[in-house]
């Protein structure tokens, strides 16, 4: 891959706007846990592979076990992760996968265990590193550089 641009230095504001809802997200209630399992699986989803780099080392610097990062492709099967997790690890799928829409029973269920604030920060953030992932694969950002 030939070098790309560097959105961060071609159009500084529009990085630092998406770097506001960043810093919204990382200032909201959300869990340290959280927060990475949903930047980890978005960007599994979407093969980022800057991002899961990036946010895997985050999260073991957060007390994160390995085994749960390497199980998180595949948290269904695994026994790893609780019931509050797992809606959260669910609705990323879904929103990341948005043109097969969230589905009503994947709403509901995340409904029932996060109260509307908590859900609504799920939601953004989210959608927060559905477009940082878009920006690294598109500029060709690198893992560990």
């Amino acid at each position: 891959m030939g070098p790309r641009i560097v959105i961060g230095k071609v159009e500084p504001e529009a990085y630092k706007a998406l770097g506001a809802l960043s810093n919204y997200i990382e200032h909201s209630s959300l869990t340290k846990t959280h927060k990475e399992l949903i930047k980890i699986r978005a960007s599994q989803i979407n093969g980022c592979a800057y991002c899961i780099d990036l946010h895997t080392k985050d999260a073991r610097k957060n007390g994160e076990t390995e085994q749960r990062i390497y199980a998180l492709n595949a948290w269904r099967e695994t026994p790893f992760f609780n019931d509050e997790e797992r809606v959260i690890l669910a609705l990323t799928e879904e929103v990341t996968l948005i043109q097969n829409h969230v589905s009503e029973e994947t709403y509901q269920a995340a409904a029932a265990i996060l109260d509307e604030h908590y859900l609504a920060q799920v939601i953004m953030a989210i959608i927060n590193i559905s477009a940082w992932n878009r920006v690294g694969i598109a500029t060709g950002m690198q893992p560990g550089l």
